[in-house]
């Protein structure tokens, strides 16, 4: 191994063709043999360039649908052979095996191929065989090899040989080839967790991927390092999103619009809604006639916890509703879309980031969602639980009425995003008290109730914003104490999973206090 290597000849085969041709024509300008198959080779002929099919090398044909091509020891040998060493360069010699010393190949779209819902036999025959293979030949030999995976890659191999005269330096090769490595992993763990979907039981074996989508500034602290990574998948979210204006997110940003847009998703088509979140917490969700009424409502339940937050929608932003936000300072607005005015609106608030998804997600999409511990890995479903009012169970002896029913569902669904212990006010159709990530759930349910009396009070109000509301809990109160503390904040109806051995205790308080009390029979723990 020396630290420049030669590049005689390539071998490209690749499924994005994105830059294809303008990376072929400069290889050739440097005196690269082509070597290809199939499309790609059809593609480079189409172009002018002279190219050899791997058929020709390997003297057999593509087979069995394309399944062997570069299966072939003429393909191997070429990239494995050390070129230092003689009992290697014999072997080639005896062999008729000629040196390949660039690995041009991206892979089957697998991902992609999921993503769109393709049928069984169709995913099957989208894993890539062959061209793993050869990236990890390649990648192995990179002390003589150079490989490329990624179209991003292309033009600093052109700028290595044109600085270097037709030759690449080691310190690229080593970088190309974890590249490689990393995304023939990547490939697989996109493969296994495909099928571990198709197969019953839980796996043995878990991989999770992902590729570099931003460089972060820092993590949750500054003496944090960070980045970004997405996992190929195509749900609408931070992830996916064209981010109009403002400077890169951060670390903190993307988790806060990733809690934003998760929690405005449960509205779909439900009118128009607003949702505030403040680490990754919400302080304001609410429905309106309009969408800019739904943004008033929501800001109302806490305008102090709005300062600096993240703001999701699930309509296009409008006009009206951009003047409104531009108001206070805003982190990030993230929504469905946005029309011409509202982002010409935007403009003036230089820091201000605006993204659009192109839809909402769908909220009860299965999922696995992973928290790493010391040692290993938490894996479970993501959280998509729901329910109806056909699920809700009544245990007192006054029922709710049409509205506390309807306010108790919105209430329900806000629950699930909002960290536990989660006691949730809502008055009609939007939070009027918020109570996040408190040790005790009684402490919960005061502290909405206090915040909410504050708002009152800033705003000018009479009476405590919880007058007339209902609550719900994302778990079982253990104690009646919790629900008389609710009580005394003026909510005459709860909605709770049930589950505790002191139901009966609870229920008791609830009907000597005239309360109507219903239960899910489903929890929505959030750490």
């Amino acid at each position: 191994m020396t630290d420049l290597a030669p590049m005689r000849r390539a071998l490209i085969s690749v499924s994005d063709k994105t830059g294809l041709v303008d990376f072929a024509t400069a290889l050739a300008r440097h005196g690269i043999a082509l070597l290809s198959t199939g499309g790609t080779a059809r593609t480079l002929r189409e172009a002018g360039l002279d190219v050899q099919d791997v058929s020709d090398a390997t003297g057999f044909p593509e087979m069995m649908d394309g399944r062997v091509k570069t299966l072939h020891p003429v393909v191997h040998g070429g990239l494995l052979a050390l070129r230092g060493n003689a009992e290697h360069v014999a072997a080639m010699e005896t062999h008729d095996i000629a040196p390949i010393d660039l690995v041009v190949v991206n892979l089957y779209p697998f991902e992609e191929t999921v993503a769109k819902g393709a049928a069984y036999d169709e995913v099957i025959e989208n894993i890539d065989i062959g061209g793993p293979a050869m990236i990890r030949s390649a990648a192995k030999n990179h002390g003589d090899v150079t490989v490329v995976v990624d179209v991003e890659d292309y033009s600093v191999v052109l700028e290595a040989l044109d600085t270097h005269g037709g030759q690449t330096p080691y310190a690229l090769r080593q970088r190309l080839a974890q590249t490689a490595y990393a995304r023939t992993a990547a490939y697989d763990t996109a493969v296994s967790t495909w099928m571990a979907a198709q197969v019953d039981g839980t796996p043995r074996r878990r991989i999770f991927g992902g590729t570099l989508a931003q460089e972060l500034r820092y993590g949750e602290n500054p003496h944090q390092a960070a980045a970004f990574y997405t996992d190929g998948s195509a749900r609408p979210g931070v992830a996916t999103a064209t981010q109009h204006q403002g400077k890169a997110l951060s670390y903190n940003n993307i988790n806060d619009t990733d809690a934003a847009f998760e929690l405005i998703s449960e509205f779909a088509g439900q009118g128009p809604a607003c949702a505030i979140i403040k680490h990754a917490n919400p302080c304001g969700v609410a429905t309106g006639a309009t969408l800019q009424e739904a943004y008033g409502r929501a800001f109302d339940c806490d305008r102090t916890s709005a300062f600096g937050g993240i703001i999701a929608l699930n309509q296009p932003l409008d006009e009206e509703t951009a003047r409104e936000i531009t108001g206070i300072f805003t982190e990030v607005v993230i929504a469905p879309g946005a029309s011409d005015a509202a982002i010409e609106l935007f403009k003036a608030k230089k820091n201000l980031r605006l993204l659009t998804t192109g839809g909402l997600a769908q909220a009860d999409q299965a999922a696995l969602a992973v928290k790493q511990v010391s040692g290993g890995y938490l894996v479970q479903d993501k959280d998509v639980g729901r329910i109806t009012r056909d699920d809700l169970k009544v245990v007192t002896k006054r029922a709710p009425s049409e509205q506390e029913l309807s306010d108790m569902l919105f209430a329900w669904t806000v629950a699930k995003h909002v960290k536990s212990n989660a006691i949730i006010y809502v008055k009609d159709g939007a939070t009027v008290g918020v109570g996040a990530g408190q040790m005790s759930r009684v402490d919960s349910t005061r502290i909405a109730a206090r915040k909410a009396q504050d708002m009152a009070e800033a705003i000018g109000l009479p009476a405590p914003l919880t007058q007339g509301s209902v609550v719900a809990s994302d778990a079982f109160f253990p104690f009646a104490d919790g629900l008389l503390t609710a009580a005394e904040a003026g909510a005459t109806a709860l909605i709770q999973p049930g589950g505790s051995m002191r139901d009966d205790e609870v229920i008791a308080a609830a009907d000597e206090a005239g309360l109507a009390m219903v239960f899910t029979g489903m929890r929505h723990f959030r750490h």
